[in-house]
């Protein structure tokens, strides 16, 4: 039923440009669950205590990526990017299509204020938004 469909019924533009701003700045939350931390650990070659212990610290609902003492996550790498882009997390795949950011016209607006990508390039389809939205409670 129309009514049913979300304000962005037609989709939303996103291309990521890799510029870090969602991996750099303030700090924040990077939940991982324990597939991404045995992902993760395989693709760096670490054992997966290390990624708990070392790049991982518990937060108030698991474990969390550390950011580095400028706000930036652990694996971002000025000038390179994400160096675990492979096997990034869910919160990170599924940027920006959280829950808050498309919640309304003026969510998205913010959030293509704050990403260069948001808003530019190629039209996502409104069911693959929702299935990202779904996939992260952020």
């Amino acid at each position: 039923m129309e009514t049913d469909l979300p304000w962005f019924k037609e989709g939303l533009a996103f291309t990521c440009t890799q510029c870090g701003d969602c991996c750099t700045g303030d700090p924040g939350f990077v939940w991982v669950n324990d597939q991404e931390i045995t992902e993760i650990a395989g693709f760096i070659r670490v054992p997966e205590r290390e990624i708990r212990e070392f790049y991982g610290k518990k937060g108030p609902k698991g474990i969390t990526l550390r950011e580095k003492p400028n706000g930036d996550c652990v694996f971002f790498e000025r000038g390179k990017g994400c160096v675990i882009y492979e096997v990034r997390p869910t919160q990170c795949r599924t940027w920006p299509f959280w829950e808050g950011n498309i919640k309304t016209p003026e969510s998205w607006e913010r959030t293509c204020q704050i990403c260069p990508g948001s808003g530019q390039g190629q039209l996502i389809k409104v069911e693959e938004i929702l299935t990202r939205a779904k996939l992260t409670k952020v």
